[in-house]
Parts: C-alpha cells; sequence; structure tokens
C-alpha cells in the first residue's frame, strides 16, 4: 500500500516538486526494507524504516490525490475481502503499464533508480520497462499473488463497475474507458517478472 501510495502520486498529473521529493524517498526506503520487513518482524530497524516510509508517502499523496490502482483495489477488498495491500500490490505493475502512456513516463526511470536499478545509459523507455519490473520483481519477493484469478477473483463486471466510484479527483488522472477490460488483463496469463539489475 505504501510503495503504491508512492508510486501513484508521484506520477499523477497533479504532482509537483514537493510531492515529487516525498514519494523519491519513500520509493527508495521501500525498495530497500520491505523484504527484509516481511522476512523478519522482529526486523526493527526494517520495520522503523517502513514505518517512517507509508509517512513519507503519505506527506505527499495527501497533498496530489492517488489513481486508479487505488479505486480498482478497493472493490476487491469490499466484495472479495482481499488484503488492501495484496491488491494493490497486484494491480500496481499494470497500471504503471497503462500510465506509462502518458507525460508522466519521463518520471519511471526515476523509480527505478530510487528501487536500486542500475539505471546508467538508459533511454527513456528502458527506463519505464525497469521500474515496472522492478515492483513486479519485489512484489514477487515477497510472495504477492501476480493474477486476479490467484485470489480467488471471477466475477469481474461488479468489480469494474464500481472501480470507477473511487477516483481521486486530486489525482486529476484519465480513468481506462473500462475498469472490466483491465481487470479481465489481470485474470488471465502468467505475469512473470524479468530480471533486473540491482545495486548493492
Amino acid at each position: 500500500d505504501a510503495l503504491t501510495h508512492a508510486i501513484e502520486s508521484y506520477i499523477t498529473p497533479g504532482a509537483w516538486a514537493m510531492s515529487d521529493m516525498f514519494e523519491l524517498k519513500a520509493i527508495e526506503m521501500i525498495a530497500q526494507n520491505l523484504k527484509a520487513a516481511v522476512d523478519n518482524g522482529k526486523d526493527t530497524v526494517a520495520r522503523e524504516a517502513m514505518s517512517q516510509a507509508q509517512y513519507i508517502a503519505g506527506m505527499g499523496f495527501s497533498n496530489v490525490g492517488l489513481g486508479i490502482v487505488h479505486s480498482m483495489a478497493h472493490p476487491l477488498g469490499a466484495f472479495y475481502d482481499t488484503p488492501h495491500g495484496v491488491a494493490n500490490a497486484l494491480l500496481l505493475p499494470y497500471v504503471m503499464e497503462y500510465n506509462a502512456e502518458s507525460p508522466a513516463a519521463p518520471k519511471y526511470i526515476h523509480i527505478a533508480k530510487a528501487m536500486g536499478v542500475n539505471t546508467d545509459g538508459m533511454t527513456e523507455a528502458e527506463g519505464v520497462k525497469a521500474a515496472i519490473e522492478a515492483v513486479k520483481a519485489l512484489s514477487l519477493s515477497i510472495g504477492i499473488p501476480q493474477k486476479l484469478h490467484e485470489i480467488n477473483v471471477m466475477k469481474l463486471k461488479k468489480v469494474g463497475k464500481n472501480a470507477f466510484k473511487g477516483i481521486h479527483k486530486k489525482a486529476k488522472i484519465k480513468a481506462p474507458k473500462s475498469k472490466l477490460k483491465a481487470y479481465k488483463k489481470l485474470f488471465k496469463g502468467k505475469g512473470q517478472a524479468k530480471s533486473v539489475k540491482i545495486q548493492k
């Protein structure tokens, strides 16, 4: 959820210099500490870093709004009792692919860099791909499902219809014409992440 807050508000049209500062720092801290916090609940350093990261992300998104990951995740929680963080994590890379066709595309390389990817010499298109793959890789590393059928979501029409009701007006985003088609894409396929080079 915290990573989704950070990435969505970083690429929303409402983003500006101050919110970008918060969100990039939050992305960096989450990429560095989430797996450690999940793997070992007694790792107080990682857990404290995550608590700080989610707060920093909140300082940004509370000023610029979120996006369609959250509007699509809320119906999954309401109708299928999917944990909110799981729903967001599953949806995030696919929505990032959709948003990559927006003016936010040049910002993706900064997301990739904040997540530890070596972005030296990358083109904009390569930066987009690297950011999405880094998010998928982090998601897979902590056991997040990659497709809706993995969390027993079968009836897509109702969730697709209700997803339109949860869009943040502050974010000034353009939603897909059909959320149902978006959900169907998430229902099918394998959704495997390719490897990315992470700086140590």
